[in-house]
């Protein structure tokens, strides 16, 4: 593996999850798209990937550097994973683990905060691009991520 290929993994690996949780958090927060319950699981595992990915920056030693690199990568594969399973159920292909999930309340008030949090779905997919829900845009670009990263640091030495 070169030096530049190996950086540009550890760029990759910590660019791209951070960039699909600054989407998923302003789709929630600034768009008003409320996520369902496979949609929260999508994001953990980019959670675990982005400080993965800072330790992989930071400890330049090859094996236990190239061990969290590869760490960060699986667990951006793991996402888009979910999302494929999500996208199915959303396109119908089979049947979900749970039928919806609700979005956070923060009143203070318990009974408050049911009634006013909206029931979201995990089989309708709340926006789509080209018939590409959210869930189906996270499985190819995580999946896509982690094969170009995976690919970057089996490179073999020019």
């Amino acid at each position: 593996m070169t030096t530049a290929s190996i950086g540009l993994a550890r760029a990759l690996a910590l660019g791209v999850p951070a960039a699909l949780l600054a989407g998923a958090l302003g789709s929630e927060h600034i768009g008003g798209l409320y996520p369902c319950e496979m949609c929260h699981w999508q994001r953990w595992p980019h959670y675990a990937a982005v400080p993965l990915a800072l330790l992989a920056i930071m400890l330049r030693d090859k094996s236990v550097g190239n061990l969290f690199l590869w760490l960060a990568t699986l667990a951006i594969f793991v996402s888009g994973a979910i999302g494929v399973f999500h996208a199915g159920v959303e396109y119908g292909w089979w049947d979900g683990l749970t039928s919806c999930a609700t979005a956070g309340g923060g009143s203070g008030d318990f009974l408050t905060d049911i009634m006013a949090t909206p029931l979201i779905s995990c089989d309708q997919p709340q926006w789509t691009l080209f018939g590409i829900s959210l869930a189906g845009f996270n499985a190819v670009i995580s999946i896509g991520a982690a094969m170009v990263i995976a690919w970057l640091i089996r490179r073999p030495t020019r």
